[in-house]
């Protein structure tokens, strides 16, 4: 049967979860679960992941929610995924998860609560919130500079030293991914100061294309849009 991946282009898991499967020639259908329209709130996802998040998966009678679970299952589970991207050796793997249980609580806090309280609420129909917008451009930043100082501190081009991207790398790097969504200034004044984070962000990108660039799209016509909506002149 056909592997189901459940996802969003907007979800920044959930582009993650779909480069991966491209690259590696994994056979999937991709079904649109649009968290603009609260799809992920009907009961037919609810049934899938109790969670309500996007990306979940169908694996025959296997289900799977949660995308650093759903990247290692699929580096596991298909053959011909290459090694480097969640290796056999148990060190390099034990390095993996640690880059990705640090990712959740200090760059995706930082980062998604910062675009969403700036520029991404009123597309979803909530109030931005300045205090929240600015609590988290601490943490983003803070994150950045762990980022910068710990993952990216050895001589590689990729995460902890490495010479090919992990699926950390490209969990991570599509988080950051979402900034694009910003103003230009806020942009730089926020990723300006991390040249060794935008070096990496671009290794990343060329080692995944072209599907890197085809499934953030989606991203880059949001962007579009902002931009359009920023520029209008408000009505008195």
């Amino acid at each position: 049967m056909t592997l189901k991946v459940y996802a969003d282009r907007m979800s920044q898991p959930s582009r993650a979860v779909l480069i991966f499967c491209r690259l590696n020639g994994i056979e999937f259908e991709e079904i649109k679960v649009e968290l603009s329209k609260r799809q992920q709130l009907s009961p037919e996802f609810k049934a899938l992941n109790p969670l309500k998040k996007v990306p979940a998966i169908v694996d025959g009678r296997f289900k799977l929610f949660e995308s650093h679970a759903i990247l290692i299952y699929l580096a596991s589970a298909f053959p011909g995924v290459p090694d480097h991207w969640y290796p056999a050796d148990l060190s390099r793997r034990a390095k993996i998860n640690s880059v990705l249980s640090w990712h959740h609580l200090n760059l995706r806090r930082g980062a998604a609560t910062f675009v969403l309280n700036t520029v991404l609420a009123p597309f979803l129909g909530l109030p931005l919130n300045k205090q929240a917008a600015a609590e988290a451009e601490e943490i983003l930043s803070s994150s950045l500079s762990t980022l910068e100082n710990v993952w990216l501190k050895a001589n590689g081009r990729f995460l902890l030293g490495g010479f090919q991207p992990s699926i950390a790398d490209l969990s991570l790097v599509c988080e950051i991914m979402q900034l694009e969504l910003l103003d230009e200034k806020d942009r730089d004044r926020i990723l300006g100061p991390h040249e060794k984070v935008q070096h990496w962000i671009e290794s990343t990108r060329n080692a995944t294309k072209p599907h890197f660039d085809e499934v953030h799209n989606a991203l880059y016509k949001l962007k579009a849009k902002i931009r359009v909506k920023t520029a209008l002149p408000s009505k008195m």
